[in-house]
């Protein structure tokens, strides 16, 4: 019977070097994202949310990232959830993305701040309908007493709203300004590449360095 301890991959598809990358890691991000998507990978902007709420203890979930560009990036969420909390009381996290069929993570970290409502407006109306009644009607992270319950208000904002309903106040984007982007490439032998980005501060230049695996 195979255990846990036996489970082991070699990871052998690939290479990185502080020589190749590109000088500004969103861009590099943006390469290795758009290699994601030629390879068509299962849902490649899936990605590990990590906060801290106020008393220090850390949280972590699935999101899928909506936008990125040289201001940082971009995830939507309701504000009242718990995420939304952790970041209201403690502004910084963490983003994971782990590309499994190229043996690659990113591993992301930053101060974030929220969206304009310009910005939570655009995407919230390019949602399917379905998707906008449901941040009405879902009161993230809240108890609830059954499955009826989320669907009947689910019926009420629909006939609430009907085909147009507008962007609830609760809901909207943040954007995680990056201070550390570090590239990991899977190695044989455990010895994988690490590149680190990082900086001072917003606007700073950028200092590219190998960490030992």
């Amino acid at each position: 019977m195979t255990t846990l301890a036996d489970l082991r991959k070699t990871y052998s598809l690939g290479s990185l070097d502080a020589a190749d990358v590109d000088p500004d890691p969103i861009r590099q991000f943006q390469t290795w994202l758009a290699q994601a998507l030629d390879a068509k990978l299962p849902e490649p902007n899936t990605m590990t949310v990590a906060t801290v709420d106020a008393e220090g203890r850390p949280s972590a979930r699935i999101l899928l990232i909506k936008g990125v560009d040289e201001r940082g990036f971009v995830f939507y969420t309701n504000y009242e959830s718990h995420k939304g909390h952790d970041l209201t009381a403690n502004p910084h996290a963490c983003l994971l993305f782990y590309w499994i069929e190229l043996e690659r993570q990113v591993r992301i970290n930053g101060k974030v701040e929220k969206t304009t409502d310009a910005e939570s407006d655009e995407y919230f109306h390019s949602r399917p309908l379905g998707s906008r009644i449901g941040a009405w009607a879902s009161q993230q992270s809240t108890v609830i007493g059954s499955r009826a319950e989320l669907e009947a208000r689910e019926r009420e904002f629909g006939a609430k709203f009907g085909e147009n309903p507008p962007r609830p106040p609760h809901w909207g984007g943040f954007r995680l300004v990056p201070d550390t982007v570090e590239f990991w490439q899977g190695r044989p032998s455990r010895l994988h590449d690490r590149i680190r980005y990082s900086r001072e501060s917003e606007g700073a230049a950028w200092r590219i360095e190998r960490l030992a695996p």
